[in-house]
């Protein structure tokens, strides 16, 4: 507000003092027989005058609410005021010129038809860049206001879809720890804790907007010693890390999702179980999260495919806007591969 409107005021003083000055120079080249002291203070009050009228008519603008109108309805109303202020503007010229001169007083309709004419011209100029730049400016807060509402509902989804995570990841976890309860109640107990542990950091975590890789990895860890218990000796895990891209910010879960999809749609499908490979790589410009698993691809399409990857691909979408891309594909006949690509800022 401050800064629109000391350029206001600026624009204002700038644009009437220009005028004035070639009234000036072009009233003291014209014009031999008119003394220098007369055209200076006949000018300043055209100046003083100019600024006064064009402020209240603009605050006869802001009071009338006609910023907010319509172009076919703000025209013809800005038209006649310009009239009316111009043909002020006439008379009080044509009284400064009176009292400054020392002239007798003297009117006529066709002078003073040509002086309003004459100042309707600055007038109209004055408006047509005032409601440009008051356009031009509302034209630029409604879209920061569409950016932020924008960003409020992008903002509000990825929430929505990182609470859908939650539960889900949970009911994964605890699925692992009930076949221990009657069999091995202590490691049942054990991983009971390890759970809530868990637990304490996804809920951490999973209030935030960006995580480390590093953190986002220590969920997976503890996610997969819980699944370990389920699987036993038919899951074998190997991770190939890269120690430089550990700090990397990512969306939380985004990583842990492809290795609980790979689990539940890869590895527990097949009788002898399998390997499942997490792989971290730097590429020039990118970063790779790989997640590979044995196992077959039913189909790729959107329709088929479950939360957990459709949440991927939407979080993705709103948090990168373009600059991350998702791959699912078979990647040799017995294994399937998740690839998520993030270019570095």
């Amino acid at each position: 507000m401050f800064k629109a409107r000391r350029t206001y005021w600026m624009a204002q003083i700038g644009g009437w003092a220009l005028l004035s000055l070639l009234i000036f120079s072009a009233s003291t080249f014209s014009n031999q027989s008119i003394d220098l002291q007369t055209i200076v203070i006949s000018t300043s009050c055209f100046f003083v005058m100019g600024i006064v009228l064009t402020h209240l008519m603009r605050y006869f603008f802001i009071a009338m609410g006609w910023l907010n109108m319509r172009l076919s309805n703000l025209i013809p109303r800005v038209l006649l005021t310009s009239v009316f202020f111009a043909a002020i503007m006439s008379i009080l010229n044509t009284l400064v010129s009176h009292f400054v001169s020392g002239t007798p007083f003297s009117f006529s309709i066709v002078e003073f038809s040509l002086n309003v004419a004459a100042t309707l011209i600055f007038f109209v100029l004055w408006n047509s860049v005032y409601f440009t730049f008051h356009f031009f400016q509302r034209s630029r807060e409604q879209e920061v206001s569409n950016l932020q509402l924008t960003a409020s509902h992008n903002e509000i989804e990825l929430k929505n879809l990182r609470s859908q995570l939650n539960p889900h990841f949970l009911f994964n976890s605890l699925n692992s720890i009930r076949a221990l309860i009657d069999i091995e109640p202590y490691r049942a107990q054990e991983n009971i804790t390890k759970l809530s542990n868990l637990l304490r950091k996804s809920l951490i975590i999973g209030s935030e907007q960006l995580v480390p890789l590093e953190e986002e990895l220590s969920i997976v860890q503890d996610y997969l010693d819980l699944e370990k218990v389920r699987f036993e000796e038919r899951l074998e895990i190997i991770q190939e890390l890269n120690p430089k891209v550990m700090s990397f910010l990512i969306p939380p879960f985004i990583l842990q999702t492809l290795v609980e999809n790979a689990l539940k749609h890869g590895i527990s499908q097949l009788i002898e179980g399998g390997t499942v490979w997490i792989r971290v790589k730097k590429k020039t410009e990118s970063i790779l999260l790989e997640v590979e698993n044995n196992g077959n691809l039913r189909s790729t399409r959107k329709d088929s495919i479950g939360i957990g990857i459709s949440n991927t691909l939407r979080r993705l979408e709103l948090q990168y806007k373009g600059k991350a891309h998702f791959e699912l594909k078979q990647n040799t006949p017995n294994t399937v591969i998740a690839i998520i690509e993030i270019k570095e800022a």
